[in-house]
Formats: structure tokens, sequence, C-alpha cells
């Protein structure tokens, strides 16, 4: 059976012309002679490397629809009808709305976060920056960390850069800004993500240095691809730019042909991509020990879904870095332009990914060195997978990092409050015509917030909605395993519901465990 799907997809606007394809191309089992091309090589006849990318670029995020052997699904939580770790063993007590979803990050513990999860870095691409407000408001009033991704600073039109290094940047300013103005009792707090081009600009420097920012994170990739970031620009001038500030620009917006060929019309749109990084353990600790001493409070690492080899890198270098984190991101994800394939086809996936993390973590713990507080990242959208990506990380994974969920919570808490405005809320009707009722928090964020309430977009509320949501329903599991705060979640909290899971990840069978002590409960010796 294909994993993959057929060599269409709504991320591509891609289509088959017959009902029946080749597991093994993709391609319609009758290529027909006359078809004018709805599938990806069809289309990519004529539109060549457009149909690399999802589209419309700016307007989705999109995530890999290919079939893992093993995923979160695989996987079903254990409660228990006994006891309390965290609460009084009293019904009266321990009750699902005390459990403790706080946690934190950073060498002492000194980075609090109201929930255990946090918004990934989300960078230059026209998705994230049109709902920045929404996304870093709501972030702060919930009490979790947001990090400003990379390409923000040389993708803003108006930045001052002299001499290759960044002076000023009104986006960035802004990004930092809209997160501190709504910030409360300490949680959270604002990382600055760095790749290649923001290294050779200086954006950590100016970020710690300029605009005080606490966090600072070094990236080595992510799950949706292993190249460097890309995105496209509408403006010849915009692509002159770019490479003038050290991107790769295709097709050259310097070529006489090409700047004929954009203006008139034969394409529409430039590809801007970022180079990629060249990992050395001595540039690495040393660049640590710079962002230390410019400032930093909190100093991370990014990682994607690379082969083994190099996750136990990350792993190696974060301890001997003594880091503030360390998030590992599984393949599949995406928040903008990756590529569609590499999507779909790069990288090792979550739950594989988070096994060998795992491994190489509790490796450094048993040698008794320095194990640093650890984010998995990479499809987590609901309560249950949350708590599944907690307990299989345990006790080393603190929190989620999440990007696609608050997104979407984001912009359709902005649609939402556009719909009220208008009149025209037919989706919404049932709940009510004003945000007041539709939006069931905010009666808490306006008892809360009192006169700066209406100061709040509805995107930001959506997002808050979105967490309330998430806790509620964390709680609840919780509440059932019997686990009252976080550091008791274990892996033995989870079954696996296939053998193939359960040899991937260590996770017992689902009909083999507790096996020892059930046969100890059958012949009377224990309660």
């Amino acid at each position: 059976m294909s994993l993959s799907n057929s060599n269409a997809s709504a991320a591509t606007d891609t289509d088959l012309r017959s009902k029946s394809h080749s597991s093994l191309s993709g391609l319609c089992v009758d290529c027909l002679d006359g078809c004018p091309g709805f599938c990806e090589v069809g289309k990519s006849a004529y539109r060549s490397s457009e149909k690399v990318y999802p589209e419309p670029f700016g307007d989705i995020t999109v995530g890999a629809e290919k079939e893992y052997p093993v995923d979160f699904s695989h996987f079903n939580v254990l409660g228990t009808t006994v006891g309390a770790k965290g609460q009084k063993a009293d019904s009266d007590e321990a009750i699902f709305p005390k459990v403790d979803l706080e946690t934190c990050l950073g060498r002492e513990g000194s980075l609090k976060l109201n929930y255990p999860w946090l918004i990934g870095a989300l960078g230059s691409t026209e998705i994230a920056k049109k709902n920045w407000e929404g996304l870093a408001i709501g972030a702060a009033i919930s009490g979790v960390p947001i990090t400003i991704g990379e390409n923000v600073c040389a993708m803003d039109p108006d930045s001052k850069i002299e001499n290759g290094e960044i002076i000023r940047s009104p986006d960035m300013e802004r990004r930092i800004k809209l997160y501190r103005d709504w910030q409360m009792d300490g949680y959270g707090g604002v990382i600055v993500q760095a790749n290649v081009e923001d290294s050779r600009l200086g954006v950590h420097d100016y970020a710690l240095e300029e605009l005080e920012v606490a966090g600072a994170e070094i990236k080595w990739g992510q799950g949706a691809k292993d190249i460097g970031g890309e995105v496209k620009l509408d403006s010849l001038s915009r692509a002159k730019t770019l490479k003038k500030r050290g991107y790769i620009v295709l097709p050259d917006p310097e070529n006489p042909t090409v700047q004929k060929a954009f203006k008139n019309g034969d394409f529409k749109e430039f590809e801007r991509h970022s180079r990629v990084g060249m990992v050395s353990r001595d540039s690495f600790i040393n660049r640590v020990g710079e962002l230390r001493e410019k400032g930093a409070d909190y100093v991370s690492l990014k990682t994607g879904a690379y082969r083994p080899k190099d996750l136990a890198r990350a792993v190696r270098y974060a301890s001997e870095g003594e880091l503030d984190l360390l998030t590992v991101d599984g393949a599949g994800g995406g928040t903008g332009m990756s590529p569609w394939l590499m999507m779909n086809e790069w990288g090792i996936p979550t739950v594989y990914l988070e096994s060998l993390l795992h491994r190489y973590l509790k490796e450094l713990d048993r040698e008794g060195e320095y194990v640093p507080p650890v984010a998995i990242a990479g499809g987590f959208a609901l309560e249950d997978q949350i708590f599944k990506g907690l307990a299989l990380g345990s006790p080393y994974v603190k929190a989620v990092s999440q990007a696609r969920a608050p997104i979407t919570a984001a912009h359709v808490g902005k649609t939402v409050g556009n719909m009220v405005d208008s009149g025209q809320g037919k989706v919404v009707n049932e709940y009510g015509d004003n945000l007041e009722q539709v939006f069931i928090e905010a009666a808490n964020l306006q008892a809360k917030y009192n006169s700066r309430f209406p100061e709040l977009p509805p995107a930001a509320m959506g997002v808050y909605s979105y967490y309330k949501r998430l806790e509620q329903g964390l709680q609840q599991f919780m509440a059932g395993a019997r686990k009252f705060s976080l550091e008791h979640l274990a892996r033995d909290d989870l079954v696996a519901l296939t053998r193939e899971a359960a040899e991937a990840t260590g996770i017992d069978y689902v009909t083999e465990s507790d096996e020892d002590q059930a046969m100890e409960i059958i012949k009377g010796n224990m309660e």
C-alpha cells in the first residue's frame, strides 16, 4: 500500500482526470493524450517549478498528507481508578480543574509558562505577518512564549541596513511591542530566531542590545524541509532589493531578459531562498557564549527532522552549551512555502523523532550530563496529541511547540470578528450578533482587562479561546490518568495500539501493559 497520495493535492491546486492512479508514479493509470494537465506533472509541463510549492502563497498554511506508519493516533491514553499524583487522593479534591498546567524552561527554570506549549518560530512569510497581531497578543494574554522567526529584518521594506548590518527594523520592533504590551505577571516572553542571513546581518545583536529581547534562538532547520526558507515576491524592485541584501532570488531579477519577461506578465512572482547552515561544534558553543555575553537570558536551538546523527549532535551540543531550550521539529508540518513534496517525503516523522530524542536524552541523563529542557514540535493541534507528546518524551520534554494550529485560531478569530462587524455572520449567527456573544471567553477577558478590552483584536481572542479549550481538555486527560501536575506524566501513561508503534517507541503494546502488576492483583498479592 502506498503511503503517499497521487501527484495531485489541494495544496498545489492539482487533481487527476481518472478515478484510478498508479501507486508507483501517482499518474492516472490511463494518461490520455489531449488532457490539458490537471495533475502536478501535467501542470508542471507549462508552469514548471511554480508547482513545487503550495498555493496560494500567503493565504494558507499546509501540512503533509502522507500517511506515516506510526503517528500519535496509534497510541491511547491510560486512565486508572486509584490514587492521585500531585493532589490528595480524595474525590472532592482530585477534580480536573485543579490540574496544574504550569511549566518552566531555562537552565534555572526561570522562563515561566502558563501552559505546556509555545508558539514556534513564525518568520517573514505573509501568513505569519498578517496574523501576527492576533498571535502575539493571544500568546501574551495566555502566558506562553512566542518566537519571531527567520528573515524578518531583511524582508522588512522599511529596514535600515548599513555596511551589511541591521540598524533598525520597524517590523521587528512592532512584533516585539505587540507581545510586550499585553504580557502579564512575568509569564512567557519573546524569542528571536536567526538563520544564516540573519546572522550575517547581526539580527541577534540588534534584538538583544537594541531591543532588549531576552531570548535568542539558533536555527538549524525545521520539520517541513531540509533547505532554507522561501517566500514569493510579486515586485521586481523587492526582488532586486532582497538579492542585494544577500538572498538567493530566482529567476535573477538583475537579468534583463528576466526583467522583460516579468514586465510582460510571462511570470508574476520571484522566489527568495535562504541558505543552508553549516554546523560545527566549536562555532556553535562559541556562538552560545557570545549571545549570553550580549545579554541573552535564554539561548535556544531549533532543529528539524534531520538524520539521527544530526539529532544526536543537537542533543550533545545543547548539553555542552547548557541551553535553556532545545526544540526538535518532526517531519510533516509547515506554515508557509516549503516545497510540497519535500514536506511529504523528507525527514523523520514526529513520533519516530521523539522516540530517538528520548533515547539520546536518557543516555545523557544516565551519564550525569546536563539535560536541556526540550520542546517537541510537528503537527500538535489538540489536547490528546499534546498529552501524548509530553508523555512520550517524559521526563525531558517540557512543552510542545505549535505553529499551524494557533495561526488557524488567529485567522479564524479575525474572520469571525469581521463577519460580526459587517453583520454578515451567517456562520456564527446561532451564537449571537456581537463579539461578546460569539466569543465565549469574551466575558472573562472583559473582566480581566476592563477598559482595555475593546483594544483586544478578535484574532487574539481566537488564540486565547483556543488555548482555553486546550487547557480544559488536557486537564481532563490528566485527571483521568490521576496526574495533577505535569512532572508526573510518564511514558506508561500511554499504550501502543499496534506492534509497529510499540517497536518504534518502546511503549508497551496495549495487552502487555501493566502485565506483572495485573497478575499480582489476580493472585491477591496487590490491591
